[in-house]
């Protein structure tokens, strides 16, 4: 696999429950984790003391996090509404020459700030809410 450019991490958004995914404007970093909660079955049994964990248990989740520069476009307007409404519609993080993951997100924070000599920014973090897809690219 190449190299490939950072910007083309891309984090995109169902405006309208459509299925149509645009990209959440402004963004300049973004970050996806996967995590797997482990469920320990260690008993006085378990060969040379060693811990011994349950196959196919315990929670798995990801979160996405991003942060960028404040557009005021319709991206960020329904990310704002996403927030203030609770909703947990679908996101889309396409890791190049990787794949795409998919699936119901819920925004679980939303920062703005600016200083007196520069840009507006803004960071976002989401939590899975729900099984995600993931398709090979």
């Amino acid at each position: 696999m190449a190299v490939q450019n950072g910007k083309d991490l891309l984090i995109k958004v169902d405006l309208t429950g459509d299925g149509q995914f645009e990209t959440v404007a402004g963004l300049r970093a973004t970050r996806l984790s996967f995590n797997a909660e482990t469920v320990d079955v260690t008993s006085l049994e378990s060969a040379g003391g060693w811990r011994e964990l349950l196959a196919g248990a315990g929670v798995k989740s990801a979160a996405i996090s991003g942060s960028g520069v404040f557009r005021d476009a319709n991206t960020d307007a329904r990310a704002r509404q996403i927030f203030f409404d609770a909703e947990m519609p679908d996101f889309q993080v396409v890791v190049p020459d990787f794949g795409v993951v998919e699936g119901p997100f819920q925004i679980t924070a939303i920062e703005y700030s600016g200083s007196h000599n520069g840009e507006a920014t803004y960071e976002m973090t989401l939590a899975s809410a729900g099984a995600l897809t993931f398709t090979a690219l």
